[in-house]
């Protein structure tokens, strides 16, 4: 999802940390099964998907990790802020994922959480490896080389 289609979307929380540490190659959208105070709490931007990642299990995925901090105005009706969510996706999505996910390496991480056209809270996940050290470093020198020739076309065409 580049930018301009996620300009309709109401994001919530990003995992900026996530193409630094991983090469994601495919992505994927899944809902969550949440509670209403949680849906309340994600209403006042109180989520963090930093560290979260998430697991398939008896063939049903789910979201580990993620911080979803309790409804400001709950009461007993809030929930665990860290607990197991259920994530929502086609079953040949599921099977798909189970064989990449034994595959070595690699790993599912959610990227961008937010809020479609319909209120409903979605989740986009990665699927990608985990970057060696000199992975990253070739990620950093490109980045500021692009940074460079970008610098230097501004200044050549003014």
């Amino acid at each position: 999802m580049s930018n301009k289609e996620t300009s309709n979307y109401k994001v919530i929380s990003k995992n900026r940390k996530a193409h630094h540490d991983y090469a994601i190659e495919e992505t994927f959208e899944a809902g969550i099964v949440l509670t209403g105070t949680e849906v309340k709490s994600l209403r006042e931007h109180n989520a963090q998907i930093t560290d979260a990642f998430a697991i398939i299990r008896d063939g049903e995925a789910f979201l580990l990790n993620v911080y979803i901090a309790p409804y400001s105005h709950g009461n007993i009706a809030n929930v665990e802020s860290d607990r197991r969510r259920k994530l929502l996706l086609h079953k040949r999505e599921i099977r798909y994922l189970i064989g990449k996910t034994q595959d070595k390496g690699y790993t599912l991480v959610p990227l961008l959480l937010y809020f479609d056209n319909h209120s409903r809270v979605k989740l986009k996940l990665g699927l990608g490896k985990g970057k060696k050290l000199w992975d990253k470093r070739q990620d950093m020198a490109k980045r500021d080389s692009d940074r460079d020739i970008r610098r230097q076309l501004k200044v050549r065409n003014q």
